[in-house]
């Protein structure tokens, strides 16, 4: 016999019993059932999660949030006012409705959201370790097939898109594609190919990771943007540099994600505005920029990568 779900449909008891013992295995997998000590953190699972959903949504409304984790309101409040007590958040009233409570990470909070993603990177990286490459690639594949179905889609649907940080080879990547995609699309000779290059190669020869970092968007598994935050010569300014969205991946708002999180690392790192260079016939870049609150400060004409262009700087306070 089966049970049934809340359509009266019957499930299968044996589906059920394969998700009771998968949850069972993983939990004690990974240590979720002891998180503190797992990661080495003062912080329980549920505390970890609203200080990533902060992180990730640098200002956000309480009522939000507790809807985003489906966290009891009581317990929220609780747990927000013991962050504010450590000096990890502030609160204050909202500033889309005056009636709701808004909340932010301070700097302390961003450090402390940035060394649980740190530490939670590092404990799955070691758990597949000893797992062969081609089974990390088919167990990804499950993975993704999974989260489909239980989001109520199936394989393929809905393609699932993240921004990771860089890993061995996608440095590599990030000139290719670069080099390919302006040539193709804007005619763009390998000058270009050569500046990206030697972007990419500074940034590998020695960048502080508290100040500098860069990122990857991928798209089921497969790489499909890139972004670069790095220091600027002028004092507490941060640069973004090679944001790329692949002709293929677009629609998804990965250009979106990838300039949202290049901006909350370079606010919590502590600089106090972000520039860029970019050039006008870049439309779609231009507008993620403007939808990411930067302001068009310089035009200048220029003749480089073998076309006329008119290079754009752009200019957000952090």
């Amino acid at each position: 016999m089966g049970s049934k779900n809340s359509k009266g449909a019957a499930v299968a008891d044996g589906t059920v019993q394969e998700m009771r013992a998968f949850n069972r295995f993983y939990t004690n997998l990974i240590g979720a059932l002891d998180y503190s000590r797992h990661l080495h953190t003062p912080y329980t699972l549920t505390e970890a999660r609203v200080l990533y959903e902060l992180v990730h949504a640098p200002q956000t409304d309480a009522a939000d949030l507790r809807a985003a984790l489906s966290v009891d309101a009581g317990q929220l409040s609780r747990m927000l006012t013991r962050f504010e007590e450590r000096g990890l958040v502030s609160r204050g009233p909202s500033a889309r409705d005056a009636r709701r409570l808004s909340v932010e990470l301070t700097s302390d909070g961003r450090e402390a959201a940035q060394l649980l993603e740190e530490r939670s990177q590092g404990a799955v990286e070691s758990l597949l370790d000893r797992i062969p490459e081609p089974e990390r690639e088919l167990l990804a594949q499950n993975l993704r097939t999974a989260r489909g179905i239980l989001e109520g889609g199936s394989a393929g649907t809905a393609p699932l898109a993240r921004v990771r940080a860089t890993r061995p080879g996608d440095l590599g990547w990030i000139i290719e594609r670069n080099a390919s995609v302006y040539a193709e699309e804007f005619g763009w000779d390998s000058t270009y190919e050569a500046l990206v290059a030697r972007i990419v190669a500074e940034f590998a020869g020695g960048h502080d990771p508290q100040r500098e970092a860069a990122w990857v968007a991928e798209l089921d598994g497969r790489r499909a943007g890139c972004v670069m935050c790095v220091a600027d010569s002028a004092p507490d300014t941060a640069r973004l540099r090679l944001l790329l969205v692949d002709p293929g991946a677009r629609g998804h708002r990965l250009g979106d994600r990838l300039v949202e999180e290049c901006v909350s690392f370079a606010r919590a790192a502590g600089y106090r505005e972000m520039v860029l260079w970019t050039n006008d016939v870049l439309a779609a870049a231009r507008h993620i920029y403007q939808r990411a609150g930067f302001e068009l400060v310089d035009e200048e004409r220029h003749r480089s990568f073998g076309h006329d262009l008119v290079g754009q700087d752009w200019r957000l306070g952090l």
